[in-house]
């Protein structure tokens, strides 16, 4: 226990020595408690430092670059670390995918890069470190085939010190890749151009563009001819037009109607070129300029028409010359326009149709002609005239080749009709009575069926034979005799092919190709009637051979037996 009493007599005895502990133990205290508050103050400045480097650590790692530092030790102050460090950052190691991590080594890095690009890196970083030359530059990881771009920096304090040299790492492929698309579609997107300027530049007639203002913007070579050789600049920036004989512009005007009605135009103008007069269609086509709705520029074009103003006198010419010996013909001729309208006739087609002249002279169209001619009764009978019509006015439209048909009047007339396109445009018609004709080639024609019947029923074998000498009839009684196929027969042999598929009738051992000959020797001689042959010696073939009127040959076959 603590002896009070004791206490207060030592310091009734000596009060000073008393006061004087009392003194220092209150500095003490209060040196004590100043030291706490400064101690309590550094505290909480070190809690911040930590912080705040906490949050400037972690805005690194949340950075997309990565980074690789080589930190220093500090000049000013004995640092404890005297070796230079090396700290990879996490978002590094996630770029370049390192397997060691944050604990990766520079040099192990460079190992991950192509040598060439290994050793400029090492070479950049050497003038960094040394001299505190900053670089950039764009790198391929040979691993990922990732696109990197390498920035090194140095870092200083404001004392002077040097606390780092950095070099910081970013992932650039999707821009790189993106860069390369547009520079491989700029150098497309030029030789496009190119190409196209090509094929314009080479068309051999003027061409031009004009904007909503009317003005030349752009034009090709062979405008720049015709206005003298001048620049393409001097042509937009002058407004340069090729001038008409007049000295007007050739199109401007026809510019501007195109765009106030919004559909090409064209014009025939006459140009001077190198003292020459030239005959051209001007044309101005207006669309939408620039996707914009509001601006409608033209695109024109002159056309040397000199040739084809040339090619129509020569047709009309030769037109006019044929219509002249169309006129002069026994056949019915008649020419209907792209309009209906009949355009030419002679006089074989108003006789044929029993048209007069006051008929003519109404300019009468193509289906007035069909009523006409229907009410004559000159009209083939049809169920529905009204159809009947229509089809016919879809032939001038329809109608590429020529067609031919016939038309079988009421009467009892039989015309052949032919229809053509006519170079104008429209159908020209041709129409012959064949009446006569159908009636005599229906003669004849009977007249060959009552012959073949005669000669199915004769009892000889008959062959007639074309004067392209391939077998034009047989009778049954030559099959019956040969007895060769009715498919070989259809083929329309010749001679020598109708005695070679005789062969199986005669003796093998005899000599074929000789009795052959003797057969065709007799067969076409002149003057040898008939021959005998003998057939498999049990009978014999009497051969009879003539020449018919129309170059043909008949050959006749009649069977005996050996006495």
């Amino acid at each position: 226990m603590i002896d009070w009493l004791f206490i207060t007599d030592m310091y009734y005895a000596a009060p000073e020595l008393w006061y004087a502990l009392g003194s220092v133990f209150l500095f003490m205290f209060a040196v004590v408690v100043w030291q706490s508050i400064n101690i309590l103050k550094l505290k909480q400045k070190n809690y911040f430092l930590n912080r705040d480097r906490e949050r400037y650590a972690e805005t690194l790692y949340a950075s997309k670059d990565g980074y690789f530092a080589f930190i220093y030790p500090d000049l000013r102050i004995n640092d404890p670390r005297q070796a230079v460090m090396e700290h990879c950052s996490r978002r590094l190691a996630i770029i370049m995918n390192l397997p060691d991590g944050t604990k990766t080594t520079f040099d192990n890095i460079l190992k991950n890069f192509y040598k060439d690009d290994a050793k400029k890196i090492q070479k950049y970083v050497s003038l960094l470190r040394e001299e505190g030359v900053s670089f950039d530059d764009d790198f391929v990881l040979k691993t990922a085939n990732k696109y990197l771009h390498l920035s090194g920096t140095r870092i200083n304090g404001t004392d002077g010190n040097i606390y780092c040299d950095m070099i910081w790492f970013r992932d650039v492929s999707f821009e790189t890749a993106k860069i390369l698309n547009l520079e491989t579609a700029k150098k497309d997107t030029s030789a496009t151009l190119t190409l196209l300027q090509d094929m314009l530049d080479n068309v051999p007639f003027p061409l031009w563009l004009r904007n909503d203002q009317l003005d030349i913007i752009q034009c090709n070579k062979k405008y720049l001819e015709f206005c003298g050789n001048v620049s393409k600049s001097a042509i937009t920036e002058k407004n340069i037009e090729i001038s008409t004989l007049q000295g007007d512009s050739a199109s401007k005007d026809l510019a501007r109607i195109a765009i106030n009605t919004n559909k090409i135009k064209k014009a025939n103008v006459s140009i001077v070129k190198n003292g020459e007069r030239i005959a051209m269609e001007a044309f101005e086509n207006p669309f939408h300029g620039e996707n914009c709705l509001d601006k409608i520029y033209t695109a024109g074009a002159l056309v040397n028409i000199n040739e084809l103003d040339e090619l129509k006198r020569n047709l009309k010419a030769h037109q006019t010359a044929q219509l002249e010996i169309l006129e002069t013909l026994g056949t019915a001729f008649a020419v209907f326009g792209q309009d209906f309208k009949l355009v030419f006739h002679n006089h074989a087609f108003a006789n044929l149709w029993k048209l007069d002249d006051n008929w003519f002279e109404n300019n009468p169209s193509y289906t007035s002609f069909l009523d006409t001619i229907r009410d004559k009764r000159l009209l083939p009978e049809v169920p529905d005239y009204i159809m009947f019509k229509n089809e016919e006015q879809k032939k001038f439209t329809q109608i590429i080749e020529p067609q031919k048909d016939m038309l079988h009047l009421p009467n009892g007339r039989t015309l052949s009709r032919m229809r053509a396109a006519y170079p104008t445009g429209g159908l020209i018609f041709a129409f012959e009575d064949i009446t006569d004709r159908l009636a005599t080639t229906s003669a004849y024609n009977s007249l060959l069926v009552r012959q073949k019947e005669m000669l199915e029923n004769l009892f000889d074998a008959v062959l007639i034979f074309g004067t392209n000498g391939r077998l034009l009839f047989y009778n049954q009684a030559y099959v019956k005799l040969w007895n060769p196929q009715k498919l070989f027969l259809d083929s329309e042999p010749n001679l020598d092919d109708i005695l070679n598929s005789q062969r199986d009738f005669f003796d093998k051992d005899e000599d074929w190709e000789t009795l052959k000959e003797k057969i065709v020797a007799h067969i076409l001689s002149m003057t040898t009637k008939s021959f005998v042959i003998s057939r498999n010696e049990s009978e014999t073939i009497m051969i009879s051979s003539c020449n018919l009127s129309d170059g043909s040959m008949m050959i006749t076959y009649k069977k005996g037996t050996n006495n």
